[in-house]
């Protein structure tokens, strides 16, 4: 096991997910007193995974229980993601073995001088409580006075809407998500606000927390990770807006002010939180295609965000700069780049749109549906976003195994793979004669 930690990982989670559909099975979880056995593992997995891909109206078909028993569960998903990845992380940077205590040399060697296994745990706790609570009470004031909800019922919503948000999971409990608040900025703004900072990451939290007023010493980590992210919500938000502004099911019909909210709030989601005010149903293709691309790529590393990660794409994209231009070495924010980590990231990049692939050639084989709303799915369900065109729902029991395995895979799949790659450190005594293979 000291050698294969991440093991352990997918134990853990495995276990959280059987627990949590044994919960979910019980009587006392349904609304009518009885769940199938496939709902009950989709939608612990989903929870667990922080995707939010449903198969069931949650608010509908459980009782309160049965929604407690789901935040509980996205709250161990988000924790123990954000807490094993950071840990891993520190693994990998620092070469040691698992039997040993897990230390860092200072803050100029780590992002924000992560120490011990303790102080990770207690970070991670202290993040966690202060984003959920926030944002709990901001969205508990706003159903209390603004749709006059019943104090308990309005303190209900707003802290599981608080849990969902920050570890990007994406249930609601409404039965069309957040379609009935698209021109609400005080549901929609602590919403996407919460869920861009649980997708940024812990080290990258911890990071801006302690040096905030100096940018110069960030760390290329969350240089990387701050850029790409705003570059994403960015592009989203223009291209989202742009594509849908006509479209009378979607954007057509708002105020221009609105529009610009609906359509920040969609490029916001797939980063990967699964919430909506727009039926995806309704958009344009392009729109689903610049979805699928926002959705693959995803947060950032050691969040509760799915996808490649933010990191990993922005790698391979100054590595294409860098063969285009012809440099040597690959450069970001004058530091270089090393070919493992370039070798990484596209090792997670092939292999994800791999899985993907094979996925969505399964479930075309045995659904027959539209393609673009099985690779829609598809994606959604690898990169744990949970965005849906109303297709999951319909699906026969096999075909929903097959994303429940997906959400599973794309949820630990690319940490135990990096941690894997990382800690496998072989040397080779000599080496081949170089051959060169015809490119293109």
């Amino acid at each position: 096991m000291s050698r294969h930690p991440s093991r352990a990982v997918v134990a853990a989670f495995l276990l959280a997910v059987l627990v949590g559909a044994a919960l979910l099975e019980l009587p006392i979880s349904a609304r009518s007193g009885h769940t199938q056995v496939v709902t009950a593992l989709f939608t612990a997995t989903s929870a667990v995974c922080v995707t939010g891909l449903t198969t069931v109206d949650t608010a509908a078909h459980w009782t309160v229980f049965g929604q407690v028993v789901i935040m509980v569960l996205i709250q161990v998903g988000g924790f123990g993601i954000m807490t094993m990845a950071s840990l891993l992380g520190l693994l990998v940077s620092h070469r040691i073995g698992l039997r040993s205590r897990l230390t860092v040399a200072a803050e100029s060697r780590t992002a924000g001088g992560l120490g011990d296994v303790g102080s990770v745990l207690r970070g991670v706790i202290k993040v966690t409580v202060v984003m959920e609570a926030g944002c709990a009470i901001l969205l508990a004031g706003r159903f209390y006075l603004g749709y006059h909800e019943p104090l308990e019922h309005a303190a209900w919503l707003g802290v599981f809407h608080a849990v969902s948000s920050f570890n990007n999971a994406g249930f609601a409990l409404y039965p069309d998500s957040l379609l009935s608040f698209v021109s609400d900025p005080w549901v929609c703004l602590p919403i996407a606000a919460t869920v861009i900072i649980g997708g940024l990451g812990f080290p990258v939290l911890f990071e801006l927390r302690r040096r905030l007023r100096r940018p110069r010493t960030w760390s290329v980590h969350t240089k990387l990770t701050l850029a790409m992210t705003l570059a994403l919500l960015v592009a989203g938000t223009v291209f989202i807006t742009a594509n849908e502004w006509t479209n009378p099911a979607t954007l057509g019909e708002l105020p221009p002010a609105d529009r610009l909210l609906a359509g920040n709030f969609q490029a916001v989601m797939p980063r990967t939180a699964g919430f909506n005010t727009l039926d995806y149903a309704e958009m344009n293709r392009g729109t689903w295609l610049a979805t699928i691309v926002l959705m693959f790529i995803g947060g950032g590393s050691a969040s509760t965000a799915g996808g490649i990660k933010v990191t990993t794409f922005v790698v391979l994209f100054f590595a294409l700069v860098a063969e285009v231009r012809g440099e040597e070495s690959v450069n970001a924010f004058d530091r270089q780049i090393s070919a493992r980590v370039q070798r990484q990231a596209l090792t997670v990049a092939l292999l994800s749109m791999a899985a993907i692939v094979a996925a969505s050639l399964l479930l075309v084989e045995l659904t027959k549906s539209d393609l673009a709303q099985i690779l829609f799915e598809a994606t959604s369900a690898f990169a744990t976003v949970g965005l849906s065109t109303g297709l999951t729902p319909t699906l026969p029991p096999l075909a929903q195994m097959v994303l429940a395995f997906l959400m599973f895979l794309g949820r630990l799949g690319p940490v135990t793979l990096v941690s894997a790659l990382a800690l496998r450190d072989r040397q080779r005594l000599y080496r081949l004669p170089e051959g060169r293979p015809l490119i293109g």
